[in-house]
């Protein structure tokens, strides 16, 4: 691996020759309004790939095949429990992912098919230990290694702030722990796009917004971008200098830039999904039925020249034809963690150089050995893998890692009781919500907190007891809090917490979505959802006592949340704030330490009917 790399400023449009005249020009394209009630497509089966024609080519065509995944998550190892298959197919790891890329690389080869690999974000953030000990740059190098070559960012890619997002892009030691492998770091060899990432200094994207390369001789541009609802759920003090401009408008304005330039067959990559709702009884990898979602309008409202549309975030996997302005796209996603690769074949006419037909479908990383009856080989809890899946490169970077973070990982930090899960009761308390509230109102105590809260969408894994009691590892308390937030006290009236609570069904991402906060002991609380907004929360009580709107109180959270984080605003509003040492998850092993720790009661909030 090649660490001597260093860039600056936008990457250069590869394999295009854009005067910088006409990136400025863009500035001054119109943007499309969406059109309102498109005509639906044409009746197609739900429940089968995607196969989008845009009529007869007018002369010869160029063919190639895109591979794409999204929300890899820093994924290296292949995912466990119960996240560890896919329809019942034990799936994902990177060693598997490079195996398989390979392996329709090369079909696709015999075909005498141009490829392309390209992602939609969230490739880094939210991480397992193995890629956040080392601030992602394991995944960096991993997508380098298996061949990534353009992909748009997602919210966690600003996770630990735009600048290190640009550090990782470019190369370069990290500022305060650096170079952590002893070997450098170069940076990413393919392109991230960040089209509505704009800096509030300069005006422009951050990173590239575009990029054109060729498939099979022609054309083709491709536009990167994260949600418009970023700021709602990334930490706000690390994305204080930029802005997030609207996904249609902006998706719009570069894609007639692509126009002007002669580029007309265009892929939108973008941080935004959708989901099957209900999903079919027994789905399949490529379904789209009952499908809906934020993407659904942003795709109602794109240019007709954004034939295929490579989506993420919502974890969910699909292969869709939905409605555009004046025509459909192909719309796609392949799951999380690496576990499945989108292969879209298409077509582009050279006289028009516009796409002639898509044809989407998801396809199974599948890492397990085979027990001859149609099944996989069971071991232990999981399945065997198969060391013929095995990509000897790509293992030899993640097992560098491995092999440092291992005395890390494996470190017992505590005990508990029986498994401690995240799922809510139905006033949205969770038996692991309880308990690390809990432990962050305990390592604050010196900053004399008297309540702590905790957002749902922070506690990313259960805690699972295989004994009782049961040892739990640094590394399995890493998976439950992987963000490395810092955890801070405030003071607040009874009255402002009231107003923090009632932010709660507000729906923090402009998509109606709550997030019920978790509560530590001693205090407990009553909410209607009936009720009419900021009066919905009742009861309140700490230690039996009834809050005193006037009365001051200590009230601990992390900072993504003290900064305003999934909406919370009046977090922001505390007086004197006191910043513990460490992090959450210091916090979290800490309250471990003391176990075995039993799950949280998950009788804090009480709903009323």
């Amino acid at each position: 691996m090649d660490h001597s790399r260093r860039r600056t400023g936008w990457a250069v449009l590869r394999h295009s020759a854009v005067p910088a005249l006409a990136l400025a020009v863009v500035a001054t394209l119109p943007a499309a309004a969406p059109r309102e009630d498109p005509a639906a497509p044409a009746a197609a089966d739900p429940l089968a790939p995607v196969s989008v024609s845009y009529g007869e080519p007018t002369g010869p065509v160029a063919t190639g095949t895109f591979f794409s995944y999204n929300d890899f998550h820093g994924a290296i190892d292949p995912p466990a429990g119960s996240g560890a298959v896919v329809n019942g197919v034990p799936a994902g790891g990177v060693e598997y992912l490079a195996t398989w890329l390979k392996r329709l690389r090369a079909e696709a080869a015999t075909a005498g098919r141009d490829t392309m690999t390209v992602g939609a974000g969230d490739l880094i953030g939210a991480s397992p230990l193995v890629s956040a000990a080392f601030h992602d740059e394991p995944t960096i190098e991993l997508m380098d290694e298996i061949g990534l070559e353009v992909s748009s960012v997602g919210n966690h890619e600003f996770d630990e702030g735009v600048d290190e997002l640009i550090r990782l892009t470019r190369g370069g030691c990290h500022p305060t722990d650096g170079c952590q492998d002893g070997d450098g770091f170069g940076g990413a060899d393919f392109t991230y796009l960040a089209a509505n990432t704009i800096s509030k200094k300069t005006k422009l994207p951050i990173l590239p917004p575009i990029d054109i390369r060729f498939l099979d001789g022609e054309p083709v541009g491709f536009v990167g971008l994260t949600l418009e609802g970023t700021p709602a759920i990334v930490n706000p003090a690390g994305i204080r200098d930029v802005t997030f401009t609207d996904e249609v408008q902006t998706a719009n304005r570069w894609s007639n830039l692509l126009k002007l330039l002669g580029v007309k067959a265009q892929v939108l990559l973008i941080h935004e999904g959708g989901q099957q709702s209900p999903p079919p009884v027994t789905p399949g990898v490529s379904d789209c039925a009952n499908f809906s979602g934020p993407i659904v309008p942003i795709v109602q409202g794109i240019n007709p020249e954004f034939g295929l549309v490579v989506t993420g975030h919502t974890h969910r996997f699909y292969s869709c034809e939905l409605p555009n302005r004046s025509g459909v796209s192909a719309v796609t996603s392949a799951g999380n963690n690496g576990q499945l690769i989108t292969r879209s074949e298409v077509s582009i006419d050279r006289r028009t150089n516009r796409f002639v037909d898509i044809d989407a479908t998801n396809v199974v990383v599948e890492n397990g050995v085979p027990d001859g009856n149609g099944g996989w080989v069971r071991e232990g809890n999981g399945w065997a893998k198969n060391p013929a899946l095995v990509d000897a490169n790509a293992k030899a970077v993640a097992d560098k890692y491995r092999a440092a973070v291992a005395p890390i990982a494996n470190r017992v930090v505590g005990s508990i009781s029986a498994s401690i899960t995240r799922a809510a009761n139905a006033a949205g308390e969770s038996a692991l919500g309880d308990v690390i509230a809990d432990a962050q109102l305990a390592y604050t105590a010196g900053a004399g907190a008297q309540i702590a809260l905790m957002n749902p969408g922070g506690i990313r894994a259960d805690l699972t007891a295989t004994g009782s009691p049961d040892d739990v590892t640094y590394g399995e308390a890493f998976t439950v809090q992987p963000f490395n937030n810092l955890v801070v006290t405030q003071t607040f009236t009874g009255e402002q917490l009231k107003d923090v609570l009632e932010q709660q069904f507000v729906g923090f991402d402009g998509q109606g979505r709550q997030a019920i906060l978790q509560v530590s002991g001693g205090f407990a609380y009553t909410y209607s959802a009936s009720a009419a907004p900021g009066a919905k929360v009742s009861a309140m009580t700490l230690n039996g006592a009834p809050i005193d709107p006037a009365a001051t109180y200590r009230v601990t959270t992390n900072d993504f949340l003290a900064n305003g984080g999934d909406g919370f605003t009046n977090l922001t509003e505390g007086a004197d704030r006191a910043t513990a040492p460490g992090f959450d998850i210091d916090a979290l092993t800490a309250y471990l330490a003391d176990g075995p720790v039993e799950p949280g009661p998950q009788n804090r909030i009480t709903l009323a009917p």
